[in-house]
């Protein structure tokens, strides 16, 4: 009886230990809490709580792993299912400039991405960009500046911001978004500006004058949408000439001679003792207009003085006549 007792009890043992291992092995796999509850009668209190914590914990992160994994899903599947592509949008941001005629659009991503800006007046010249030959297109729009984070679009009277400026948020964010070239060549977009580039046949003054350009003129004139290109410095006799050529919202600009006398000019002329006086450089479509305007200005003066003439002649022939 004895060695049976023995031999009922090393049975036991074993079958218990066996199953014990049986159903922590469970437990470690991820078993239900039903499991977990029988195992209590055969391991001790502490153990199962460890165990519970363990099961808790795992069943925990996979319940976030895939609960990221599902947000992950659905966000892709929304975005591929509906349009077969990811969807993508931006914020353009639009500034006022001191000219009136001309706006700046600010995509909020880099437009010359070499720092350097660039000029488009009409539709022949606009062939080198895409964007702009998109933008030409549309009627009332005269020109396009690129500048190192915005475009400044410039418009005649013939239709008011309210109407183009929908249809310019279209086709810069079509652009922005597609990932597309700016330019055809990509040697259209040098690095940098290139006027005020100092070489090493330029004159100390000349150097000075590029350096004040650079670093103190061209922030402020591209914040209101323009820029400025420098096209030389006379000296001869002492006249002290720095000449200076506007660009974007600054071509053309009722306030353009004030920006050179009372800004540009006066700022050389006090670094720079050499400098007397800025000039502006006009090309040869903005002297054409010039001339025309003084043509049409003299030519309302002539009328306005013939009038008053006419006027006057009527009320002595009058006079004499009584």
């Amino acid at each position: 009886m004895a060695s049976f007792a023995r031999s009922s009890s090393s049975t036991i043992s074993r079958t218990l230990v066996q199953s014990i291992r049986a159903q922590r092995s469970e437990l470690i796999q991820g078993s239900s809490r039903g499991i977990l509850s029988s195992t209590t009668r055969y391991i001790p209190t502490s153990s199962v709580q460890s165990s519970r914590g363990l099961s808790t914990s795992s069943a925990r992160r996979g319940l976030i792993s895939s609960a990221e994994r599902g947000v992950r899903a659905k966000n892709v599947g929304r975005s591929s299912a509906g349009f077969g592509q990811q969807v993508r949008t931006m914020f353009i941001q639009t500034e006022s400039t001191p000219n009136e005629a001309s706006l700046k659009f600010i995509p909020g991503v880099p437009v010359m991405s070499s720092g350097g800006t660039y000029e488009i007046l009409d539709a022949r010249s606009s062939l080198v960009s895409p964007l702009a030959v998109r933008l030409m297109g549309v009627d009332g729009i005269t020109s396009i500046f690129y500048g190192p984070d915005f475009v400044t679009v410039s418009k005649d009277d013939s239709q008011p911001w309210s109407i183009l400026k929908p249809e310019i948020f279209s086709i810069l964010m079509e652009h922005f978004t597609s990932g597309k070239n700016l330019f055809k060549d990509d040697q259209a977009e040098m690095d940098g500006p290139q006027d005020t580039k100092i070489l090493d046949t330029d004159s100390e003054v000349v150097a000075m004058i590029k350096e004040l350009l650079d670093t103190r003129v061209r922030p402020a004139i591209q914040e209101d949408g323009g820029d400025i290109e420098f096209k030389g410095f006379e000296d001869e006799d002492g006249e002290g000439i720095v000449r200076l050529k506007l660009k974007g919202s600054c071509r053309g600009c009722s306030s353009s001679s004030v920006t050179l006398k009372s800004g540009i000019e006066r700022m050389l002329t006090h670094y720079i003792p050499e400098v007397k006086t800025v000039e502006q450089v006009l090309d040869e479509e903005e002297i054409i207009a010039l001339s025309e305007f003084n043509k049409l200005e003299k030519r309302l003066a002539a009328k306005k003085g013939k009038d008053a003439g006419s006027e006057g002649g009527d009320g002595m022939s009058q006079y004499m006549s009584l």
